[in-house]
């Protein structure tokens, strides 16, 4: 172990796993350790028994669930965009040839009480119960403004500059109303509270149509795709592709101290007595709590069920999200559902996960509205967790430090932290324009 490398990684939670992948393609010289016996840090799959021993603190689960390995039960449950950030980050690495993705059957938002489908294209506007038969028009007519919208061709932008323009402005020339505008802004633009309205649309158009062309992508009832048993695959395949360009990987490492000089730059990584020298250390805000703070708690609820949530088309995978004002909450709250046909449980048997940032102590209480959704559960699960984000400064003391992972159920928010990491340690940007028709074996 004595050696020298040019990043050192701790943890393989999946940002640090994209990581340790995309600088060892780059020809950096990558150690990979993490001091638990298994992938996945915070970002884990867990088979039954392990998901029994974590939140029952039993490791014998009952028997009518059927066979532990036959679960595979997602800590963190995102569904990718299908023409999103993570695809793009998996093309250009090459890591779908480890991977078989399955699209996802449906995308609802709740509203006045009910469940409904997400309408995203002007023709599905038109049919949707959300709106009645005058806001229809109104959408669809601010639908076909954002498919056409072109960034480079100012013929599209009808007079208006979306970098300064608010999307509040944006909404109110189309004259819709709340309502409407709460399930575009949170539903399709997937954004996580109302502080967008005021800042400019550009974003929101942007995230609307990779809404829009993800759900083109399969002709499938949502956006998103998902891998099949889970994403627990997602950090091996990310190792198995460090290991191809040389990255050493190392589980089960105990302490994984961070050594610094006197002037608090790090120097290395030690572990079991011997240190591995570096010039750089990516981790997971668990291995450096001295530079990290706390900026909030996510409450999550685990369900296991022998049927899909109800009103939603029988959907073997599904997400639902509740915009905040639906609920009177400062923030969103989500439901993700996954069953047998990704192959995380066994047949007939669902997953379901209703998770928020935390306003309170209490998640049996807070999840409830999501909860209810649910129908009859045969277990469920609750938990609350701390959110962290660094407070160093990288330029001095060479730690690049992760922020830990949001209530939201798909990987926008998880990429660009990615992302921006990738530019913050090798000052190069990312260059993410791949063809995405390689990705293309999720269809099977």
């Amino acid at each position: 172990m004595d050696e020298e490398y040019d990043v050192i990684v701790l943890g393989t939670g999946l940002k640090e796993c994209i990581l340790s992948g995309l600088l060892s393609v780059d020809g950096l010289k990558v150690l990979h350790m993490d001091r638990n016996d298994y992938y996945g840090g915070e970002s884990a799959s867990l088979n039954l028994i392990q998901l029994w021993k974590r939140f029952r603190g039993s490791d014998a689960p009952p028997s009518h669930l059927g066979s532990s390995r036959d679960y595979n039960v997602d800590m963190i449950p995102k569904f990718m965009m299908a023409n999103g950030n993570l695809v793009r980050v998996l093309i250009h690495t090459d890591v779908t040839k480890y991977l078989y993705f399955k699209a996802v059957d449906g995308s609802y938002v709740f509203n006045k009480g009910k469940v409904h489908k997400v309408p995203a294209t002007d023709m599905e506007a038109l049919k949707s119960p959300l709106m009645g038969i005058f806001e229809k028009r109104r959408a669809r007519k601010f639908f076909i403004y954002v498919q056409d919208y072109n960034e480079n061709d100012p013929k599209t932008h009808e007079g208006m500059d979306l970098t300064r323009v608010t999307t509040r402005e944006l909404i109110s020339k189309y004259g819709l109303d709340d309502n409407t505008v709460d399930f575009i802004g949170h539903a399709l633009a997937l954004h996580r509270d109302d502080r967008y309205l005021d800042e400019p649309a550009l974003d929101t158009v942007k995230r609307m149509k990779l809404y829009a062309e993800s759900l083109a992508r399969f002709q499938g009832g949502s956006p998103y795709i998902y891998p099949l048993y889970g994403l627990g695959e997602l950090p091996q395949a990310f190792a198995r592709l460090s290991a191809v360009y040389g990255g050493t990987y190392m589980l089960n490492k105990p302490e994984c101290k961070v050594e610094f000089d006197d002037e608090g730059k790090v120097v290395g990584v030690t572990s079991e007595g011997e240190t591995a020298r570096c010039k750089k250390v990516v981790c997971d805000p668990s291995y450096l709590p001295g530079k990290v703070r706390k900026v909030g708690k996510v409450a999550r609820a685990i369900a296991i069920m022998s049927h899909p949530i109800p009103n939603t088309n029988d959907s073997h995978s599904v997400q639902v999200i509740l915009p905040q004002k639906q609920l009177g909450r400062k923030s969103d709250m989500y439901l993700f559902c996954c069953s047998y046909s990704h192959n995380v449980a066994p047949k007939g048997k669902f997953i379901a996960f209703v998770s928020t940032e935390a306003e309170t102590d209490r998640p049996e209480v807070e999840l409830k509205p999501g909860i209810d959704l649910l129908g009859p559960v045969d277990e469920i699960f609750f938990d609350i967790y701390d959110r962290y984000q660094p407070c160093n400064e990288p330029s001095l003391d060479n730690c690049f430090i992760s922020t830990s992972y949001d209530p939201t159920t798909h990987f926008e928010s998880t990429v660009t932290d990615v992302l921006n990491m990738y530019t913050l340690i090798t000052g190069k940007v990312l260059d993410l324009s791949v063809d995405l028709s390689a990705a293309s074996a999720a269809e099977e």
